[in-house]
């Protein structure tokens, strides 16, 4: 039976051991925090159900909800409450709904697009005018997200649907993220259809069944799925600490711990890609090249608590959004008793306010908590003072999809397929939400399982 090493004890390195455990192989996974989950980490403040970090994932990738079955979680899954799913978008000071019909950032249905001042009369008539596009009759090369965008419905809705949009999943510039590996579906769509638009509906005809929630996660939070993962990784042992070093033996890897070596048929790279390239130069040097070449951005979650009779009028959708072009720290807030079921008491209200960049990780926990509560009084006109406020911080967890992405990530898998038992898996790859670093990691555990 090969030992295997995984490096990374997040939900990619956790998926990685149960699905090995499955196949009746044990696993040392090594994690450089005191505790297991990487950025998933729940906290219970005043019977809230508190996401430091990512709070739920979307439900049409079925990875997660099959790992989730497969643990006896299925009862605890609630879905989003689509129904009062109306996000705001910051423009001239005010807040201004996203219009009904538009799909991440393809506008399906007239009116509201008519109606909405959240775009000007030009691009609404762009928009418009975006139906009758007809394929190309040849394949584009890579694009910026903001290049293809800009192509379909101009630059308005580069600043005031894509960028928003967009921020709060990658915290990125799409004038620098990849569109093919951002938004691959929008890219087919562009090679079938033409029109972006018409492809949008052409797919919801062809939907069949009750629609699924936008998103899902755990009635007590997504920390009870790193729970249940690591109490079904039966044949896993856990060192905490960090890798120093790693080199090739004959037939395996070394890695040093503490002082200690390790020693493993495989190896498991389930950590950033930053961390990742300081382990692979002796190995191979061009693929320490290209994980370091990607880039990552560094992201904060500000947790604010209010009585909810206080914040009651100022409580609307799910919450709000600020471009790029109205924005001083504050990136995107969520309230999170409106957007999910079960998650606040009746007395409390809960708004997640989320943060980013060099800056802001260079402020102190009481700075930051104060230039939110001076943002959110301006922009939502929350002007209660919190009963509770906590700031969590992720240093570079954020990957960035840049353009070029699917072609750096192809050298290197084909590489790593060169190097028997060295494999990767997390967010940094093809995907940055739950159900793909689960998939990716249950990847890596069959190619171990079941070599070629």
């Amino acid at each position: 039976m090969p030992s295997v090493a995984i490096v990374g004890g997040g939900i990619s390195g956790l998926s990685t051991a149960y699905y090995l455990s499955k196949a009746g192989i044990s696993s040392t996974l090594i994690e450089a925090r005191p505790r297991l989950g990487g950025v998933i980490q729940t906290e219970h403040i005043q019977n809230c159900v508190v996401e430091a970090g990512p709070d739920s994932f979307i439900s049409v990738k079925p990875w997660a909800m099959d790992l989730i079955r497969e643990l006896g979680l299925e009862s605890e899954v609630i879905g989003s409450n689509d129904g009062e799913r109306v996000t705001y978008i910051r423009r001239r000071k005010r807040l201004v709904p996203l219009p009904d019909g538009v799909q991440m950032l393809v506008p399906t249905k007239v009116w509201p697009m008519v109606a909405t001042p959240l775009v000007s009369w030009p691009t609404k008539i762009r928009m418009g005018l975006e139906y009758l596009r007809r394929p190309r009759s040849q394949p584009c090369d890579d694009r910026s997200v903001a290049e293809f965008v800009e192509e379909h419905y101009g630059r308005e809705a580069v600043d005031y649907l894509a960028e928003p949009l967009l921020a709060g999943i990658y915290g990125g510039d799409p004038a620098e993220l990849s569109v093919s590996s951002v938004l691959p579906r929008f890219v087919d769509l562009e090679s079938r259809y033409g029109s972006l638009t018409r492809g949008v509906l052409s797919e919801r005809s062809r939907q069949n069944g009750p629609r699924q929630p936008l998103f899902r996660t755990l009635r007590k939070g997504l920390g009870s799925l790193v729970d249940a993962l690591w109490k079904a990784t039966g044949r896993t042992s856990v060192v905490h600490g960090t890798v120093k070093a790693m080199e090739p033996l004959r037939g395996g890897y070394r890695l040093r711990i503490a002082g200690e070596w390790l020693t493993a048929d495989h190896v498991v790279l389930a950590c950033e890609a930053h961390q990742a390239a300081l382990l692979t130069p002796v190995v191979d040097g061009r693929c320490a090249e290209l994980l370091a070449s990607i880039g990552y951005n560094s992201s904060i979650t500000i947790a604010l608590g209010f009585e909810r009779n206080a914040v009651r009028d100022q409580m609307r959708g799910f919450g709000f959004l600020v471009p790029k072009r109205e924005r001083r720290q504050l990136l995107a807030c969520t309230w999170v008793g409106n957007k999910f079921p079960d998650r606040v008491p009746e007395t409390l209200a809960l708004l997640r306010c989320f943060a980013g960049g060099d800056s802001a990780m260079a402020e102190s926990d009481d700075a930051l908590l104060f230039a939110m509560r001076q943002e959110v009084r301006e922009i939502a006109g929350v002007r209660a003072q919190p009963v509770f406020g906590e700031v969590f911080r992720w240093p570079r967890s954020m990957a960035q999809y840049t353009v070029g992405h699917g072609q750096r990530i192809a050298e290197l898998e084909s590489r790593l397929a060169a190097l028997a038992g060295l494999h990767v898996a997390g967010n940094a790859y093809h995907g940055i939400g739950v159900p793909d670093c689960v998939r990716m990691g249950k990847q890596a555990a069959e190619r171990i399982a079941n070599p070629t």
